[in-house]
């Protein structure tokens, strides 16, 4: 088999087993997935804000994973290991995933969003968009953004640092789309400026004094010497 469609189909296998992940612990704050090829067969971390949900009662949710994962997925030995998130509304994805479970349960598509923004904010995000699509009040799809913080989507320094998470769901009305833009706290951005105190200010205009040994000067009163004859 040629290397590049070995590499493609490895990564449309890692989208596969995310997507599924995705659908089966939504409710347990699924984030992400990690594989590595080991020896011994494939390791396979999964990163989620309820570690117990993924675990199960007496491991038996590991162990149906596992099977499902060798069965169907053809994942050689798989060896599963639950993370925990340290910030889960830090977490785009754990935030969308959050947001499409509440208008499961009947809460206004506002009320979600907002809260949303409230909870990521008061855990120190920069800055957050949420966008729900679909048919939110009538019968005509239309969309509504809510945006809080210092958010900016423009350059490639920021695009490396943002985090974005797309998420559907069916409710009666229809299908809802629901995306999250969240920028995490931490992060340096080259177009904000830097404040100094005075004695930052002053420090920088202080002339800086250069120390030289004995031989280093008298290397260069000959180097000095030397210019003045070639002048001469």
């Amino acid at each position: 088999m040629p290397i590049h469609k070995y590499f493609v189909r490895e990564n449309a296998r890692k989208a596969e087993i995310d997507e599924y992940l995705s659908q089966e612990l939504k409710r347990a704050g699924y984030s992400r997935v990690e594989t590595t090829k080991t020896p011994l067969g494939t390791r396979i971390v999964i990163y989620a804000a309820k570690p117990g949900l993924v675990i199960g009662r007496r491991g038996q949710s590991i162990r149906d994973l596992t099977k499902i994962l060798e069965e169907r997925f053809g994942v050689e030995n798989p060896q599963i290991s639950v993370a925990t998130l340290e910030a889960p509304e830090l977490d785009a994805k754990v935030v969308a995933s959050q947001i499409a479970m509440a208008l499961q349960r009947g809460i206004h598509f506002r009320r979600a969003a907002y809260w949303a923004l409230q909870r990521t904010t008061e855990a120190g995000a920069l800055g957050v968009e949420i966008c729900i699509r679909g048919k939110l009040s009538t019968d005509r799809a239309r969309y509504e953004k809510y945006r809080s913080g210092y958010l900016p989507v423009v350059g490639e320094s920021i695009l490396k640092q943002l985090r974005v998470a797309v998420i559907d769901t069916q409710l009666k009305q229809g299908l809802f789309g629901i995306s999250v833009k969240l920028m995490p706290p931490n992060v340096s951005f080259p177009d904000k400026p830097v404040i100094r105190s005075e004695s930052e200010v002053a420090a920088l205009r202080k002339p800086v004094e250069v120390t030289a040994e004995p031989a280093e000067i008298e290397k260069i009163e000959e180097v000095a010497e030397v210019t003045d004859t070639a002048k001469a």
